[in-house]
């Protein structure tokens, strides 16, 4: 009969080559997924007067 510690740790070394496959994966489908760099100007914010704040200079 086995040690059940071992049969534990078999089963812990197979979840961790699992999941480490698995976000291998996901990391690759990420760098497929995003656009080369400068190419995604969306984040960079540039104050062009229409936004909330853009009414300060009448008060």
């Amino acid at each position: 009969m086995t040690d059940p510690r071992d049969e534990r740790a078999e089963r812990l070394k197979a979840a961790l080559r699992q999941n480490l496959r698995r976000r291998k994966a996901q990391g690759r489908g990420r760098a497929e997924a995003r656009p080369s760099p400068g190419a995604d100007q969306s984040c960079a914010r540039e104050s062009d007067g229409s936004g909330p704040d853009s009414d300060k200079s009448g008060l």
